[in-house]
Formats: C-alpha cells, sequence, structure tokens
C-alpha cells in the first residue's frame, strides 16, 4: 500500500518560473500610475506587466453611491480598493516594479505607502473628465514626485492638441504629455518609456548645476 501522500509534506505555492526576476536585473526602480476614478490604471498596469499582475478589485457597491463620481463611466462595475501591482524590464538590467493607485478619493489615504521610495509616477487622463486629474496632479506637485501625462484613449473621448490640455491641466512646458491606449502593451510601454527618459534629464540636469 502507498502511504506516500500522507508522510510527505504538503507542497506550498511558489512563484511561477515566468514571474522570477531575470538573472541580469541590476536595479529596480518603483513607479505609481496615478490618475482619477476609471481613467484605467488598471488596464495599463495589466497590459505592459511581464507577470501576472496583482490586482484588487472589487465589484463597485451602494457604498460608493454619491461618494464617487461614475459621470461619464457609466459601464464601470469594479475598482480598485488598495493597489494593482506589476512587472516590466525596460532592459536587461532595469526592472520597474509598477504600483496602480485606487482613483477614489475616500481611498487616497493609501497613497503615502505607495509613493514611499518611488522614483516617478505617470498621471493617466481621461478628456472625458479632465477635472478629476487636478487633484491627482496637485497631490503630486507637493510630493515634489516627478511624473508625465498619458492621455488615454476612449472611443468617445474629444481630442485635443497636446499643448492645449498642458494649459488646462496648468503643466509647464518640461512636463511631457504623451498620448496612449492602456489596453495596448506597445502604448503603455511607450508611456513608461517616457517617464524614464524624463527622469535622466531631469538627473543630468542636477548634475550638471
Amino acid at each position: 500500500m502507498d502511504f506516500r501522500s500522507s508522510e510527505q509534506p504538503a507542497r506550498t505555492a511558489g512563484p511561477r518560473s515566468e514571474d522570477a526576476l531575470p538573472e541580469t536585473a541590476a536595479a529596480a526602480v518603483k513607479v505609481v500610475i496615478v490618475g482619477g476614478f476609471g481613467v484605467g490604471k488598471t488596464t495599463l498596469v495589466g497590459s505592459v506587466s511581464e507577470i501576472r499582475p496583482l490586482t484588487t478589485e472589487e465589484t463597485m457597491t451602494q457604498a460608493g453611491v454619491g461618494i464617487d463620481d461614475t459621470s461619464g463611466i457609466g459601464g464601470k462595475t469594479s475598482t480598485t480598493v488598495a493597489m494593482d501591482f506589476g512587472r516590466i524590464s525596460i532592459n536587461e538590467e532595469l526592472v520597474l516594479y509598477l504600483f496602480g493607485t485606487p482613483g477614489q478619493e475616500r481611498f487616497w489615504f493609501l497613497w503615502r505607502g505607495l509613493f514611499e521610495g518611488a522614483l516617478g509616477a505617470v498621471v493617466l487622463v481621461d478628456t472625458r473628465r479632465l477635472e478629476v486629474s487636478f487633484d491627482v496632479i496637485g497631490r503630486l506637485e507637493e510630493r515634489s514626485v516627478p511624473f508625465v501625462v498619458a492621455v488615454n484613449s476612449f472611443p468617445d473621448a474629444p481630442e485635443y492638441p497636446l499643448e492645449e490640455l498642458r494649459g488646462a491641466l496648468d503643466l509647464p512646458e518640461s512636463v511631457p504629455i504623451v498620448p496612449c491606449d492602456a489596453r495596448q502593451r506597445s502604448s503603455s510601454r511607450n508611456v513608461l518609456m517616457t517617464l524614464m527618459r524624463y527622469l535622466q534629464s531631469l538627473a543630468t540636469a542636477q548634475e550638471a548645476s
């Protein structure tokens, strides 16, 4: 009779082989993905992550009625309540850890921990609801966190010249603004590369001064 099943210790699930950190990785950078409610943060993290992303999405309930502004996103049925997490290798040596923040103001108390050690941020905006980005950008500026702005593409969203959006968001000329489609990996990766180039330019300018 075979008693191996009762004698052997139970196996514990470990990380999948495809989720293991590349052996060539020499540096890891923390980046936060921020924006108002329903602008596509979870979608961006999921589309670009090379590992299975961790999400904390929950079905929207009556608790948010009258609190969360769902105007313009009537089809949304779930929301991030803590964070999203993903990872992408920019090259053989540099790895980005991506942390997507919750968009509703009632969850902003979580931001302090998520921003600890972050090198920079991506602000996702929806041209149908630019006003939900104002407080987000203000909080980044208060914390002196460098960021780029990515204008997410929605089928029914109006299109504006990027410089017109810069004026509407009251952004300095130095802050990059790029169009993106958060559903597409290549587009989301381009946003992250724009952030990396911007951070490098800031570091170079600081060294020169």
